[in-house]
């Protein structure tokens, strides 16, 4: 390894160009200015959750190695500590107190992908030899350590999900309704189709906002009442073309901060063959978490928004939609607010 991260970045990238050192991606382009402007947005002070209860989809049918909680109580003497009557030496004590603790899967539900969620093998060192990468040259196995590279100390030493957290995620979102359009529909949606849903709308999407995709495919997950049928699902609602060269061209050229999706991982997967020998199986994934800084947000809800933003012909709104500062996690759930 060179002394620098890297010497090379992946073409179209954008390493550097917030630092050497950046963490947080094009969550940088959240000025102070573009969070006043998403402030402006509000009109009406409603609020919506954007957030499935955190123990959906349910099982493991939809990804089996991310499972629901599981909840556990610790022992406080001969009781559990849960509905227990404090007490001293009197007895007078009349307090009953409970607390619990959780095995949570960090990408379970609704989440936010962390930029050292997804990397690459690549030749950042300009040496010949691919390495593994993650976004602004920070490595596998050094920055990003996980328990088949060292006994402890294992966690994201670089790119965890509190520096997305510690940055600020209140902006504007722009609501983009495929559900509308497409329905339960399987669709693959590239970029002329975004194009066309965003000019029916009467919508653009500017230089640090969120672009949110509603696709339905939340509400299917509710319908199914924690049993997911995952062939069902693998074959509703619409997705993006993560292979379409100009729909990733043109989140590049938007400045969009994150991409929010109500699905499973925002883009089609499995996605086309790529071009060559070798290439991304998550290419949009690619693009965004390991190219550009762009965070990944999936299995939100957007039905009870999207009503309301129908309602008022309007598709813009604030968001805030901190993760947990949880230090070493590749990712984080989230209980993202919109206000209208």
């Amino acid at each position: 390894m060179t002394e620098k991260r890297w010497v090379r970045r992946p073409e179209g990238s954008n390493w550097g160009d917030f630092g050497p050192d950046d963490q947080i991606g094009r969550m940088n382009l959240l000025t102070p200015e573009r969070r006043l402007r998403a402030i402006r947005e509000i009109t009406h002070g409603e609020t919506f959750t954007l957030s499935l209860p955190l123990d959906h989809p349910g099982g493991n049918t939809l990804f089996e190695y991310r499972k629901e909680p599981r909840f556990f109580y610790e022992k406080r003497g001969p009781a559990h500590n849960y509905n227990f009557r404090l007490s001293n030496v009197c007895g007078c004590f009349s307090d009953v107190v409970s607390d619990d603790a959780v095995l949570l899967y960090t990408q379970y539900s609704t989440q936010w992908d962390g930029l050292s969620h997804v990397g690459q093998l690549f030749d950042a060192d300009g040496d010949g030899m691919v390495e593994k990468v993650y976004y602004n040259g920070y490595r596998g196995g050094i920055d990003i350590v996980g328990p088949d590279d060292a006994s402890e100390g294992q966690g994201a030493k670089a790119l965890g999900i509190e520096n997305l957290a510690v940055s600020g995620v209140q902006g504007r979102g722009v609501l983009v309704d495929l559900d509308a359009r497409y329905g339960r529909e399987r669709a693959i949606v590239g970029y002329e189709d975004l194009m066309r849903v965003l000019e029916e709308q009467r919508s653009g999407v500017e230089t640090g906002d969120f672009l949110c995709l509603y696709t339905g495919f939340a509400d299917l997950i509710l319908e199914m009442g924690k049993q997911p049928d995952k062939e069902l699902l693998s074959s509703s609602c619409a997705v993006l073309d993560g292979r379409d060269e100009r729909l990733l061209n043109w989140i590049t050229d938007s400045g969009v901060a994150a991409i929010c999706a109500d699905n499973f991982a925002v883009e089609a997967y499995p996605a086309k063959p790529g071009p060559g020998d070798t290439y991304p199986g998550l290419p949009l994934h690619n693009h965004c978490l390991f190219k550009l800084g762009v965070h990944l947000g999936e299995l939100w809800y957007f039905a009870d928004l999207a009503r309301w933003l129908r309602g008022h012909d309007r598709w813009t709104f604030l968001l805030t939609a901190p993760p947990l500062r949880l230090p070493g996690a590749v990712g984080s759930p989230a209980t993202p607010i919109a206000t209208v």
